[in-house]
């Protein structure tokens, strides 16, 4: 079972998504907080898999919420930021705090229980409407490290694409140890917002090794999920 804390002020909304969860046999909704204070005692208390967290709460938003609960090491949810607000301060501000998932409330109901699979399969998750906007923010040149080399002023894109396969295979100072070439191409995927089975279709390979791989590029990376993969990715010039 999916263990899920739904967290918003609204008390109907809540009971909405409790709803539009129940129905499934695999979810299971073990809490409900109204402020971003309870969702964190509660957080520690439940130990949901996913947590749905609205932004703008009496007590504490739902951002400050989200980095308290994540700063538990005893506390493995993901949790998808879900808020009326398409603002790219919100947005941001929640990558940053380590959500997962960025969704709007005007999802439909298969949206939010797909993004809840999603997140409890180690998935990141965002709207389509916001997609193209983290990978604009993030796209840009990446600030060099001190222990990265110099970046090219000239060159092809050919050339741009061989100093990001060294950066998989030398390393970087983002990466816990260097990417194998097959890594490096799942993540490139994965940036590109491809699914696990459209991963498997473009490699030629089965969807539990494109699981294995996305798992070591995770570990590599020190991310979360997906989302955070793809931002360090893209920040560090390595897709």
């Amino acid at each position: 079972m999916i263990r899920v804390l739904l967290v918003d002020d609204h008390a109907m909304l809540r009971a909405g998504f409790r709803t539009i969860l129940s129905t499934q046999p695999d979810i299971e909704v073990v809490g409900e907080a109204g402020t971003g204070a309870e969702a964190v005692q509660l957080a520690a208390r439940v130990h949901p898999d996913v947590i749905t967290m609205d932004v703008q709460m009496p007590d504490m938003d739902g951002i400050e919420a989200t980095r308290r609960i994540l700063a538990d090491p005893a506390i493995t949810a993901s949790i998808a930021i879900v808020t009326t607000f398409d603002r790219d301060e919100y947005l941001f501000q929640a990558l940053d705090a380590g959500a997962g998932g960025f969704l709007l409330k005007n999802a439909g109901p298969e949206e939010l229980i797909t993004a809840v699979r999603a997140l409890a399969a180690g998935d990141g998750i965002l709207a389509p409407e916001v997609t193209r906007r983290v990978l604009a923010r993030f796209a840009s040149p990446p600030r060099r490290l001190a222990d990265d080399p110099p970046a090219q002023t000239t060159g092809s894109a050919a050339q741009d694409g061989a100093d990001s396969v060294a950066r998989w295979r030398h390393g970087s100072s983002i990466l816990a140890e260097p990417l194998t070439e097959r890594e490096g191409e799942v993540l490139t995927l994965m940036a590109d917002a491809r699914s696990n089975a459209e991963i498997a279709s473009e490699l030629f390979i089965g969807e539990a090794t494109v699981k294995t791989h996305v798992s070591r590029v995770l570990q590599k990376l020190g991310a979360r999920d997906r989302v955070q993969a793809i931002v360090l990715a893209h920040r560090h010039g390595l897709t």
